[in-house]
């Protein structure tokens, strides 16, 4: 029996749970999260992570962004950790997000932000008890989320559900935390129909390159769908956002383009109008958004989830995380093992 994929599989298909348990644990914590919230003119707040968790943090940081103006920014540890004067000043706030709770670069970023700021960092992650946890003042640990694979499917989408959960808490919308608390029904019937589309898609591998479109916090999902891509089908994918795609990165469409748009609400005239053009200069195009239509002879995902466009960006993950499964797989690839890598990043020295 090929068992390849089979946990990846699982772990795609079960995170809705996940996404219940990330709601959960947000909640809990509200009362340690206040003062970490406060508006004030000379305070930054920094999302931080590697790799899957730095992308996620540049999700979130958009989307913190969105709802409160405040300023935010994502940086990947290891920069934090390397210069961390050129970020940190002494009412800054961190959040540290890590699937294990052990990857080297992260646990130094936190080290580094408490000896600057003499503050502990807010973390996020999927491991009780791990060294990260040791290093945070607020920690928000989500063993649902859990992963037996080495690329994050699950994990990354409960910890971006913890983070939603966050910015809306800090944002004072309780009208988005009433939609959030929808969201793992929504993500249960955006799974049925992904799993249709993505057994359509992913093992045409008549597409050399991949591209995935996204803007807002969407460019850090297309980030991750292009990494989860790498990872588990070793295929060319690149992350652009959508309209910058049309200065230069349009000159490497042929008919062995795929195109993957993820397509919100309020600039959707402009992205549809690039994913028509590169359909039109010979490239195949699926859209993801919520009431979308087919572009040409593509193909869609419509969420139909009525749920505020900040309540609903992980309804984007799981379409993209079963078409790299299934990419990987009609290619021969075990999605558990991509090759050259390890679930957990540490460094010697």
């Amino acid at each position: 029996m090929d068992t390849r994929g089979k946990h990846t599989l699982d772990e795609i298909l079960s995170q809705t749970q996940a996404w219940q348990e990330a709601l959960d644990r947000v909640e809990r914590h509200y009362h340690e999260l206040e003062p970490f919230g406060a508006s004030d003119p000379g305070r930054q707040l920094f999302y931080t992570g590697c790799g899957s968790t730095y992308y996620l943090s540049l999700a979130a940081a958009t989307h913190l962004r969105t709802l409160t103006h405040w300023r935010v920014q994502a940086v990947p540890a290891s920069e934090l950790w390397l210069d961390p004067q050129s970020y940190f000043q002494k009412d800054d706030v961190l959040v540290a997000i890590s699937r294990s709770g052990t990857t080297t670069e992260t646990l130094h970023a936190a080290e580094a932000f408490r000896t600057l700021t003499h503050h502990l960092p807010i973390t996020i992650q999927c491991t009780p008890n791990a060294p990260l946890a040791r290093r945070g003042g607020v920690n928000i640990v989500i063993p649902s989320g859990a992963e037996q694979s080495i690329a994050q499917t699950r994990s990354f989408a409960s910890m971006f559900v913890a983070v939603l959960a966050l910015n809306v808490h800090w944002a004072r919308r309780g009208d988005l935390a009433r939609a959030l608390a929808r969201l793992p029904q929504a993500g249960e019937h955006v799974l049925e129909s992904a799993r249709v589309f993505a057994h359509n898609w992913g093992p045409r591998l008549e597409f050399d390159r991949i591209y995935f479109l996204g803007s807002g916090t969407r460019y850090g999902l297309a980030c991750e769908a292009s990494l989860k891509m790498k990872e588990m089908s070793l295929s060319h994918a690149e992350p652009f956002h959508f309209l910058e795609f049309r200065h230069g990165p349009k000159s490497m469409v042929t008919e062995t383009t795929l195109i993957v748009g993820l397509v919100s609400d309020q600039a959707r005239a402009q992205e549809t109008r690039i994913l028509d053009e590169a359909a039109r200069l010979g490239a195949k195009v699926l859209i993801l958004g919520d009431n979308v239509k087919p572009i040409r002879d593509g193909a869609a995902i419509s969420f139909e989830s009525r749920l505020p466009p900040e309540a609903r960006d992980v309804l984007y993950l799981p379409p993209l995380q079963l078409l790299a499964y299934e990419r990987a797989t009609a290619k021969g690839l075990d999605p558990d093992r991509p090759r050259h890598l390890e679930a957990v990043v540490v460094l010697e020295g």
